[in-house]
């Protein structure tokens, strides 16, 4: 008897090892996730308090001393303020109220929650910090309260969320209509630039648009990165080579699909080959022109533009 006892207590002990060990990975695995989701909405957070400060500094340090407007909810603010004359950080919070509720309903309320504190913050910085006046030349105010104004956007989109509502309208009636995002903030940005030529003067429209471009071009900068990307394929008959060149002279990794060529140069011949996909950036694309042309000038090779990307082996390998 006492010996069936001990053999129940071992088997007992046996099983539960395994489930200490599984529970035991199961809560390092939830502490670590935990850990993430916090290190992320602390970026986050921080992201679009910079954003907010830089957003501020170009409207106050240089669109709003000399009555100038930038495209989008931003430009339809500064807009009302001159002619209304009615409180710039409530318009701010004012105007955009309708685009949280539309980025609620087709984005997230996660993304809705984050733009309602981005708004409420760049209302509360206008209205509160004390920017310096920088300089009274149009066209560096134009130039460089664009730039900050764009840094500002860049950032908030960067954390998550906007300050400039036109995206999520743009986004919104791009579903319903089909016509393309760019297309609408485009036609929104020609309609506030159009009553600002009428209202205030047409010298005002056209250092907004300047303005407007100066500001979208660092948003660009900003949301796609320092280096711009660029996917190549590249159909060859000699692609062993052409992966041996891409990983080992310029660094970078290969993946490699499974294709079957079809009708080309030398008529209806099809046969299995292999399509070799690589990552690189702006820089190198003429560098692997040349070396795939030493290779194979036959190559057929095809570009794509990356935007974004993330995970997979981004940054170049250090060659031996």
């Amino acid at each position: 008897m006492k010996k069936k006892v001990i053999g129940i207590i071992k088997n007992k002990i046996a099983i539960s090892q395994p489930e200490l060990a599984e529970n035991k990975f199961l809560h390092i695995k939830k502490a670590k996730e935990k850990a993430s989701s916090i290190k992320s909405i602390c970026i986050d957070i921080l992201l679009i308090l910079l954003g907010i400060i830089s957003a501020g500094f170009g409207l106050k340090g240089f669109l709003m001393p000399s009555h100038f407007i930038d495209g989008g909810t931003m430009g339809l603010s500064l807009l009302a303020n001159q002619i209304f004359e009615i409180n710039l950080p409530l318009l701010i919070v004012l105007i955009n109220i309708p685009f949280i509720l539309i980025g609620k309903n087709t984005i997230s309320k996660e993304f809705a929650i984050k733009t309602c504190f981005a708004i409420i913050g760049l209302a509360i910085c206008v209205a509160i910090f004390p920017y310096p006046h920088i300089t009274n030349d149009k066209l560096l105010i134009s130039v460089f309260g664009g730039f900050f104004l764009g840094a500002g956007v860049g950032l908030t989109m960067r954390g998550g969320a906007v300050i400039d509502g036109t995206e999520v309208l743009a986004i919104a009636m791009s579903k319903k209509t089909g016509i393309s995002i760019g297309d609408l903030i485009l036609v929104i940005n020609i309609f506030i630039f159009s009553i600002a030529a009428w209202v205030i003067s047409i010298e005002t429209a056209l250092y907004a648009i300047l303005t407007y471009f100066a500001a979208s071009k660092t948003v660009d900068f900003l949301i796609e990165g320092i280096e711009e990307y660029t996917g190549v394929s590249i159909i060859s008959v000699k692609e062993e080579e052409l992966i041996n060149m891409i990983t080992h002279e310029l660094g970078r990794g290969v993946t490699v699909y499974n294709g079957e060529r079809g009708f080309g140069k030398s008529g209806d011949k099809k046969y299995d080959m292999k399509i070799v996909y690589t990552i690189i950036t702006r820089l190198e694309v003429n560098k692997l022109k040349k070396e795939i042309e030493k290779i194979d000038p036959n190559a057929f090779v095809f570009m794509t533009s990356i935007k974004d990307m993330k995970g997979g082996m981004i940054k170049k390998r250090r060659l031996k």
